[in-house]
Formats: structure tokens, sequence, C-alpha cells
């Protein structure tokens, strides 16, 4: 990006980039070209000296399979805000007992907020899916 002058990070986004492209067996050609621009700048990327834009690093992030947020972890961070940022916690995933808890609060939801005709056909539904999977 045009007068920003780059950093450590910017280096350690580059050094994971390299990594993830060779472990995709892609050449710098290659992923240079889905970029629309020569080889010599996606070098340049992985080297730090130019700082990617995110949609690049997005479009290569779909290349590799790799998560956006791969190329982040672990980097040293040069402000005060949590890893974590402002968002809400990640959600736990249910399962096991869990999934108790979660017949309550969705038992309670519907008999609160939906007619007894609506949840009538989410009871047959339910039933249906049993038949299914465990008939």
């Amino acid at each position: 990006m045009a007068g920003q002058k780059t950093d450590d990070r910017d280096a350690y986004i580059g050094q994971r980039i390299a990594e993830e492209r060779r472990r995709a067996s892609l050449t710098q050609r290659r992923v240079a070209q889905s970029f629309g621009m020569s080889a010599a700048q996606l070098q340049k990327y992985e080297k730090g000296t130019n700082r990617i834009s995110a949609v690049h690093l997005e479009i290569f992030a779909r290349m590799t399979g790799v998560p956006l947020e791969h190329f982040f972890q672990g980097m040293k961070r040069l402000d005060d805000i949590p890893p974590q940022g402002f968002g809400e916690d990640k959600q736990q995933e249910i399962g096991g007992g869990d999934l108790q808890a979660l017949v309550d609060v969705l038992a309670r939801h519907l008999s609160e907020n939906v007619s007894d005709e609506t949840r009538r056909d989410i009871a047959a539904a339910v039933h249906a899916l049993d038949r299914k999977l465990n008939g």
C-alpha cells in the first residue's frame, strides 16, 4: 500500500504467506497471476518489503485453504488492544450433556414466543427427523 512504511508485522505475514504458498505447492508466478501482478511484487510481499492488501491476503487464504486468521497468529502486537478485540467471546460447541441445556432454552423460547399450532408443527418435524435418523 503506497505511503505506508512496512514493519516487522509485514515481514511476519510475508513469511507465513511464503510458507503456505510452498506447502500448497504454488509458485510465485501462479499466485501473482491470480492477484494480477508480477511475481516480483509477490516476492516483495513475502519478504515484507511491501504490505499486502487485505483483499489479496483473503484471496490467498482461499487459494491455500488456510483461515485468514492463520497469517496473524503468533504475530507480535504493536498496540495495547487485546488479541480477541472488542467482539463477543467465541461460542462454545454444543455436545454431550450440553444438548439438554439447548433443549431447555429452545423449549422456553418456543413456549413464550410461538403459537400452539407452530409448536405442534415443530414437534412433528423433530419426530420425523428422529425417525429418519434412528429408524
